[in-house]
């Protein structure tokens, strides 16, 4: 098992927790459940993204919003956290990374969906599963093959697998944030299944673990390598999503 996690302590109702060694500072991502509630600005931006009909790069959208192209990245970035809106690494044309392109998803977010679905699955397998980490796993492994066969077309690079496996996890809510000099090393940074995860997390963070394996190997990239380190900093769990980057 490549999951790790850390001591817990009980607190004054007795239930567990996860702490670090700061008293007081909790270990791991902030809730991603919650909704969050869009300015009006960043609202108008959506109206004008889902009035494109087609994906649309952020130039593009700054040009027809006349707003500065870091405003309208940061209100794309509220959206997609809030699965409002979807991102695709467009596929290589010449020297230097392809642009991101933007879409508006419909109106229910797959954070939701996704986060309902989740604590189901993990309640069965916990009562009626003899292997129950192993279990989870193979669950999202294959919940990870369908996300990523419904996002078109497979990347051509691992390295573009690697970056559409992240996105898949931007689009869930877990505030991935890689590394810039190791792209493979990913921090998230929210979890729409922190309660669940907090107190089962051999369950509910190999489900993660293993949707991350099924999107890779969808795309015909090797998983070989991944893992993930539950609660592993104040603020965040580490993950690594092969290829692994080299010193």
């Amino acid at each position: 098992m490549e999951i790790s996690t850390v001591d817990t302590v009980e607190n004054d109702e007795g239930r567990k927790s996860l702490t670090s060694e700061t008293p007081g500072t909790p270990l791991g991502p902030r809730d991603g459940s919650s909704d969050r509630r869009l300015s009006a600005s960043t609202e108008r931006l959506l109206t004008t993204l889902r009035a494109q009909g087609e994906p649309a790069s952020l130039a593009a959208l700054a040009a027809t919003t006349t707003l500065h192209p870091n405003t309208v990245r940061e209100h794309l970035e509220t959206l997609v956290r809030a699965g409002l809106a979807t991102r695709t690494r467009g596929q290589p044309a010449g020297r230097g990374r392809p642009a991101w392109s933007y879409e508006a998803t419909a109106a229910i977010s797959e954070a939701s969906e996704y986060a309902a679905l989740a604590v189901v699955l993990s309640s069965t397998i916990a009562r009626t599963s003899s292997q129950p980490s192993v279990d989870a796993e193979h669950a999202g492994e294959d919940w990870g093959r369908s996300l990523a066969r419904g996002r078109g077309a497979a990347p051509t690079t691992p390295e573009l697998a690697r970056d559409r496996a992240v996105q898949v996890l931007d689009d869930l809510g877990f505030g991935p944030r890689q590394d810039p000099s190791a792209p493979s090393t990913v921090r998230l940074t929210r979890c729409p299944l922190i309660e669940a995860a907090r107190s089962n997390p051999h369950i509910v963070c190999n489900v993660h673990l293993g949707m991350v394996r099924g999107v890779l190997s969808e795309y015909g990239a090797d998983s070989a390598g991944s893992a993930l380190t539950a609660f592993a900093e104040p603020g965040a769990c580490l993950l690594v999503v092969p290829p692994v980057d080299e010193p």
